[in-house]
């Protein structure tokens, strides 16, 4: 998986996206954006925000499921079928994989 940075810094160029175009999709300057990718120690909040301007999510994982979060995220990507054409019995591949969401 990579240090968070890294995977930022992969994320961005993925994308095709320059440090400075952060400021209007995520709201952080170019450089603050910069010391994230570089190993700064951001606030949560930043990290947040620099997540969601690459369409990202951050995820606690419990050390115990660590390995199975790893596996699903390995397989081959699936183009999901249009959302009102999904069927209800199709499998979630995250159902019960981080716990119970009874509570969600």
């Amino acid at each position: 998986m990579g240090q968070i940075h890294d995977q930022l810094r992969e994320r961005r160029r993925h994308l095709g996206l320059q440090q400075s175009d952060m400021r209007l999709r995520a709201g952080i300057s170019r450089q603050q954006y910069h010391r994230l990718e570089n190993g700064g120690n951001p606030n949560l909040s930043t990290l947040e925000l620099a997540a969601a301007g690459l369409n990202m999510v951050l995820l606690l994982v419990p050390k115990e499921r660590l390995r199975e979060v790893k596996e699903l995220l390995a397989r081959p990507s699936v183009n999901p079928a249009p959302e009102h054409s999904r069927s209800v019995a199709t499998e979630d591949p995250w159902k019960d994989l981080l716990g119970s969401s009874d509570d969600d």
